[in-house]
């Protein structure tokens, strides 16, 4: 089976899948926001929940699993849905069983969490009752891996970042650095089919005021993930992610890697903060609309496209007004870097009533479009789509 790569209709939120290459298809989802009307047969808000299901892999019991879970950061439509949708508490519990089977909640074999994210989002935010639970079921697992140093499926969690004054120095195992990379899922080693460079958070203690500006600035989990087509592939994909990180995030970014930017190369990226303005700049789009400035730093850090490259944004539609995010001006400077490399942008809020868009992992690094809603033919390359199916309806 190839890897692939899946954006899910949730309007102006992240929900995003990988499916690795390897036997055992190996899955990593990246957020999740399931709307209450995507769980009423009756609304025509895309299914996302059923339409993620079917695209993972049922344990021995039946029961539907995610290998990883990543919360970029804990804000609300990056996590809508979660209790109703995944177990979060001790497998051994598992209520679902007896349950229609596409009702049962999916068990997360590791969380992949930052305390120092939360603890960020929560000086300026009060976090949702999802974001509270998840923050719940990742401190559940730290306590189970302090007791007992090693933990089995439903029970890992990896630590995405240092926190602040040495609360994670203890957890070096499972603990992943700024600037380190890991190719461990869920205790499984699969080098051949996934590495991933986390580049963000990082404590700054050491300097409030820069900690202060982090804190204010959407800070999110940021890293880059390749991703192999195949056992035997010498070409990686590199998909770039980025949660809601915003400018100041975006200028750290190329101040640290500009002598090494293919640190920050990318044959897919997942568009920061839903297409928002805020990301390229420090001006309000809808205060000084084309008169705003771009901040090259943060740009030239989303500007390390390769060849043929993809940039999607996950929001709903978006319009040539002053909405922000997504903003018709970031659509637009993403659009100018993808001209240099004959790449293609593409927005999930396209899809019309479909659920969401699949991409394959090609063999030369770039990524395949497999399926897209017919709102979507007249734009897509012929290098990028296989096939343009009639508009599928609501999943059922």
């Amino acid at each position: 089976m190839a890897a692939k790569v899946t954006f899910f209709q949730v309007g102006t939120g992240d929900m995003t899948l990988i499916r690795l290459a390897d036997t055992l298809v190996t899955t990593i989802l990246i957020d999740s926001r399931i709307r209450q009307a995507a769980d009423n047969p009756d609304d025509d808000t895309p299914d996302v929940g059923r339409a993620l299901r079917e695209r993972l892999q049922w344990d021995a019991k039946d029961r539907p699993f995610v290998n990883a879970f990543l919360l970029s950061h804990p804000d609300q439509d990056h996590c809508a849905g979660l209790r109703n949708h995944f177990w979060l508490g001790d497998p051994a519990d598992y209520p679902d069983d007896g349950k229609d089977r596409w009702e049962r909640r999916i068990l997360i074999r590791e969380m992949w969490s930052s305390p120092l994210v939360f603890r960020r989002s929560s000086k300026n935010h009060i976090l949702c009752d999802d974001a509270k639970a998840f923050d719940k079921e990742a401190r559940r697992r730290v306590t189970y891996w302090r007791n007992y140093r090693i933990a089995g499926d439903g029970n890992r969690i990896r630590i995405m970042g240092e926190d602040n004054q040495g609360k994670t120095d203890d957890l070096g195992p499972i603990l992943v650095k700024a600037g380190q990379t890991f190719s461990q899922i869920a205790g499984e080693n699969l080098p051949q089919f996934f590495t991933s460079h986390l580049l963000a958070p990082a404590p700054h203690e050491d300097d409030a005021d820069l900690e202060e500006d982090l804190t204010k600035n959407e800070s999110s989990v940021i890293m880059n993930i390749q991703i192999s087509p195949s056992a035997y592939s010498q070409t990686k994909t590199k998909f770039l992610v980025g949660g809601d990180a915003e400018v100041l995030i975006w200028e750290r970014m190329w101040s640290h890697y500009e002598s090494t930017p293919e640190v920050l190369e990318y044959d897919l990226l997942l568009a920061p903060h839903h297409c928002s303005w805020h990301t390229l700049s420090w001006d309000s789009w809808s205060g000084k609309g084309e008169n705003a400035k771009v901040s090259w730093d943060a740009r030239y850090a989303l500007s390390q496209a390769r060849n043929g490259a993809t940039i999607v944004s996950s929001s709903v539609e978006i319009l040539d007004d002053y909405c922000d995010p997504p903003c018709i001006r970031a659509k637009r400077e993403y659009q100018d870097i993808l001209d240099e490399v004959d790449g293609w942008f593409s927005c999930t809020g396209d899809l019309g009533e479909k659920a969401c868009m699949d991409f394959e992992v090609r063999s030369d690094g770039k990524v395949k479009l497999l399926a897209v809603a017919a709102a979507l033919a007249g734009a897509v390359p012929s290098s990028v789509a296989a096939s343009i199916p009639p508009r599928a309806g609501k999943f059922k």
